[in-house]
């Protein structure tokens, strides 16, 4: 097997690619997934958007079977998503449907600000490891900001703060084009909303708490590496020196001698 090959088998994903993924299953399948259903076979609008909401379920589903672990946040979603679309069902009323993607970001966004009262906030779990970059310095250097300084800590629960604001200001204008504009509009602007008020919370987000935060974590690892680097060659010069005076040669001389 060549040198390049192996590289390419050790390389990962295009970043690019992998970060549109996502958007592509949850958004543009149930979206092209909608009309087809709905323009090509005739299908009724709450069936067309019923039949469009299988894939973003099923991928929620596979999310939990595969982490193994209960994730607070993905499980949040799941139930929302299930109870808004039977009652949807049950009623027959399109625009139900569609504001029942609303519920599911102001549920999430209230229980991300309710968060903020507790040791933890919510989005503390995605914001560590990005941050950290999953380097156990970088773990430890958070955990002893974490404790000591209280700028930190705002900027982790500002972090949360922000991500609660933007789902709860897209559920209310979602809510409002449900029942104010077409269906068919609302279908591709819905997520149109979406997407834009993710970027605005990561852009907002990240500006003022994840590139701070990832500095003070850069430069509590570099203090601490110091402190240990230091602390090791403290002992080793100091017997450089009673070697040398052993020797007889004057302490000054340890320094030209190196």
């Amino acid at each position: 097997m060549s040198q390049h090959q192996t590289a390419a088998e050790g390389t990962p994903g295009n970043p690019l690619v992998r970060s549109l993924v996502p958007l592509i299953v949850d958004a543009g399948i149930p979206i092209a997934s909608y009309y087809v259903l709905s323009d090509g076979f005739g299908l009724g609008t709450v069936a067309a958007l019923g039949w469009s909401s299988v894939v973003p379920a099923l991928r929620t589903v596979w999310g939990l079977v595969r982490s193994r672990a209960v994730n607070g946040l993905a499980l949040l979603m799941l139930v929302v998503n299930v109870v808004g679309l039977a009652t949807s069902v049950v009623a027959g009323d399109a625009r139900l449907m569609m504001a029942k993607d609303s519920a599911v970001s102001s549920t999430v966004g209230i229980v991300i600000l309710l968060s903020l009262r507790s040791r933890r906030p919510l989005m503390t779990a995605g914001l560590k490891p990005w941050v950290t970059k999953g380097s156990p310095a970088g773990n430890a250097a958070w955990d002893r900001l974490l404790a000591s300084s209280e700028r930190f800590r705002r900027a982790e629960r500002r972090f949360s703060a922000i991500w609660g604001g933007a789902l709860l200001t897209e559920c209310v204008l979602k809510v409002v084009g449900a029942y104010t504009l077409p269906v068919h509009t609302m279908v591709w602007l819905g997520t149109v909303l979406t997407v834009v008020f993710i970027l605005l919370a990561m852009v907002i987000a990240g500006g003022s708490c994840a590139e701070p935060m990832e500095k003070m974590v850069k430069a509590e690892s570099e203090r601490a590496a110091g402190t240990v680097s230091g602390a090791a060659t403290g002992p080793a010069q100091d017997a450089k020196n009673a070697a040398y005076a052993a020797a007889g040669a004057p302490a000054a001389a340890v320094g030209s001698a190196e």
